[in-house]
């Protein structure tokens, strides 16, 4: 006896459709979250007393966290109904760099609940909403820091002169730990725990930059010796800002926070380290911000459309506006404020025009189809086991 199939119904068909439209959100998604709550998070600290500024910043990082919460649903989707496709990301040299965008966008989140999002859910509220998304997300962080270049030695085949700014994305993240940790100390007990947790920052300061260090003369000597980037990665060079503006943000946070928890005389150290440090790393991030400006229009002129990776103007440059609005507190410049302002008024632009396109992208189902090569782009890299 046969039995009787099961006739599809219009929920069901539905269902496919849509986890259907799932099978390419990759995690590089998650820029969007951490590019719109750095809006949040900079504009909180603009110098002067803006009406409106600090209830706007707020609502803005809601909107973080409710994207944040959607992306994650639909990640998960992703995981369930297309997992050997998920699987296949972390063997795919242009994607796995882009799990630490997960972690970041966790962070920017948790940090923006403590600087913005406490006016409307409280503090109490606010801290342990950071707390679990600091844990979460510095966790990821380290794990993607040492997994994503152990698959880039043993598992990716990466050909002389193809190096990517999206390398940066996996060794930053723990800078953005070290950026906003420092966030919590206060809500810590006295002595241990706080120092713990401070030098802890501290620490991954350090292993983020040294990481770092290494991987910007690989990009840099590609841009002037290798392969050009293909038109869609251009906006990928903003990317470079990340690191150069967090760590000015994280020695900042550093000097504020110092005193009363690292031992005498280390703790008078951290406010030359935050002038000194900060002001010549945010000259070079100036620098490349003209540079890579100049190489963006290029490519515009060039044909360049509108891609996800238009979301590397955002995070970036926000770093920036949080590491000057840290060096202008220190060192009492007006010449800083300014350029914060300048800084800020640039990224509030570049996430309204990758908001745009993202919204625009979405209701034409571009985005979300599968992605179609880029003509300028070699023939893409394999897996390999050594």
């Amino acid at each position: 006896m046969v039995a009787a199939a099961h006739p599809v119904t219009p929920f069901a068909k539905a269902g496919t459709r849509h986890t259907a439209a799932l099978r390419h959100l990759g995690p590089n998604w998650y820029a969007s979250v951490m590019g719109t709550a750095i809006v949040a998070t900079a504009g909180a600290g603009l110098p002067g007393a803006v009406p409106g500024l600090r209830t706007g910043c707020a609502a803005v990082w809601a909107l973080s966290l409710a994207m944040l919460v959607v992306l994650l649903v639909a990640r998960a989707l992703h995981w369930t109904h297309h997992r050997d496709r998920a699987r296949a990301g972390f063997l795919d040299p242009a994607t796995a760099p882009f799990y630490g965008c997960l972690s970041m966008a966790l962070l920017a989140v948790g940090g923006g609940a403590l600087v913005v999002g406490r006016d409307w859910i409280g503090l109490e509220a606010a801290v342990a909403l950071d707390a679990v998304l600091f844990v979460a997300g510095t966790v990821i962080g380290l794990a993607c820091a040492v997994a994503v270049p152990y698959l880039m030695v043993t598992r990716h085949r990466i050909e002389p002169g193809r190096a990517s700014p999206v390398w940066l994305l996996p060794v930053v993240a723990p800078m953005v730990s070290a950026a906003l940790g420092p966030l919590l100390v206060p809500y810590l007990p006295p002595g241990q725990a706080r120092e713990a947790l401070f030098l802890g920052c501290f620490a991954m300061f350090g292993l983020s930059l040294l990481a770092t260090s290494l991987m910007l003369p690989l990009i840099f000597a590609r841009m002037v010796a290798g392969d050009p980037l293909p038109l869609a990665l251009t906006p990928t060079l903003f990317l470079v800002l990340g690191p150069l503006g967090q760590s000015t943000t994280a020695v900042g946070k550093f000097a504020d926070l110092a005193p009363g928890v690292v031992p005498a005389p280390y703790d008078q150290g951290f406010g030359a380290l935050a002038v000194l440090y900060g002001v010549s790393v945010m000259g070079f991030a100036l620098l490349w911000l003209a540079l890579a400006g100049a190489l963006v229009l290029r490519a515009r002129r060039r044909g360049m459309g509108f891609a996800m990776t238009w979301w590397a103007f955002t995070f970036p440059v926000g770093t920036c506006v949080t590491g000057t609005e840290g060096l202008a507190r220190h060192t009492g410049l007006v010449a800083l404020d300014v350029l914060a302002v300048a800084l800020y008024a640039l990224l509030v632009a570049a996430w309204a025009v990758a908001g745009v396109g993202t919204v625009r992208g979405l209701l034409s189902g571009e985005l979300l189809a599968a992605p179609r090569p880029e003509p300028a782009e070699p023939a893409p890299v394999t897996a390999r086991t050594r």
